[in-house]
Parts: structure tokens; sequence; C-alpha cells
């Protein structure tokens, strides 16, 4: 059998893209209600801590979906996976999982932070009655861009869901979660 840089490449292609598959499933492995729970009050507390104003932003939401570890890997083609959980009154309501798929230049893996919130209980009913909500055609999340140090109270939000995305180095701005699908799941 002769041996070409195509052959080679395919070859060390595919090997990588199973690393990267089996560093996802060995990340993403579904978790216990009460690991879930811990990660999202830790997510939220971050959440309070970076984001000024963010308590009492929370306090008048009609509900808070918290993704504490969405991880992304690829080569070339690409896909994410965490799982969370739907507080409403500040209890824990129900459990998701996000997933979406990408295709284009990656490499590697990263993990991150999601914490959608509902603004109205009319948007929050569409999402708990729908059977799986994928962000952008069932509903569009806003990611809020706001300035440093300012009060998230003081931007005029008039969306009915907005989103923010934290990475391990804080708060992300100019990121979209269209395409991300939420599905609900039993713990």
């Amino acid at each position: 059998m002769h041996v070409t840089r195509a052959n080679t490449a395919a070859r060390l292609i595919t090997t990588l893209f199973l690393l990267c598959a089996c560093a996802v499933t060995g990340l993403a492995q579904a978790k216990s209600a009460a690991e879930i729970n811990i990660s999202v009050d830790e997510t939220l507390k971050r959440f309070r801590s970076e984001v000024q104003g963010g308590s009492k932003f929370l306090a008048g939401a009609s509900g808070v979906l918290v993704f504490p570890s969405v991880i992304k890997a690829g080569i070339g083609i690409g896909g994410e996976y965490g799982e969370g959980a739907l507080r409403v009154g500040g209890k824990t309501v129900d459990y998701y999982s996000t997933a979406a798929a990408s295709i284009g230049f990656q490499l590697g893996a990263q993990s991150k932070s999601v914490v959608v919130v509902f603004m109205n209980s009319k948007a929050l009913s569409a999402f708990r009655k729908s059977d799986g909500w994928k962000a952008g055609v069932d509903g569009s999340v806003a990611v809020v861009e706001w300035g440093v140090g300012e009060d998230i109270n003081t931007v005029d939000i008039k969306d009915p869901v907005v989103g923010f995305v934290f990475s391990n180095k804080g708060l992300m701005y100019n990121l979209t979660l269209e395409g991300s699908k939420f599905t609900k799941i039993n713990k």
C-alpha cells in the first residue's frame, strides 16, 4: 500500500477528530440533578458578582435557564453540549440540555457558561411548552451589551429573552446563541 501525504493528512485529521470527540464525551458526561444544581448555584453567584446589578436583574425575571458548563470542540466540524437547570422563583423546576453543531475553521475545545433570562411569563411559558426549543427559530435570544461598570438595570431591555455567556476570563460580548437547541431532560 502506497502512503501519500493526502492519506497521512486524512488519518491525522480523523485521529484528532476522534480524540476531540472522546474528550467532549468525557467532559460532558451526564450529571446528577444534585451536581447540576450545585453548578447552577455557582454560575448564578458568578453572574451576580460580574454583572453590576445582577441580583436585582435576576429577581425581576420570570425564569432563568442556566448551563454551568457547555463544552465545544471541533476540527472543521464542531459540536457543543451542556446540561443545566431552569429556575423559576429561585427554585429548579426542570432540567435541560443544550446542543449545537457548526462547520468552519475551528480546532480545539473550550468551555463556557450560559445564562438565559426570560424577562416575562409569556416567553417563559412558550419555552416550557415547546418540545425542544431552538434559538433563532422558536424564539430569539438577545445577547445584551452595555458599558463597563454600568448597572444592567439601567439598560433598556425590550427583548423577552436575553442571554449572557461567560468564559473562564469573564463575561463575553458579541456572541450569539442562535442555532443552540434546548431540550428538556429527566433527572
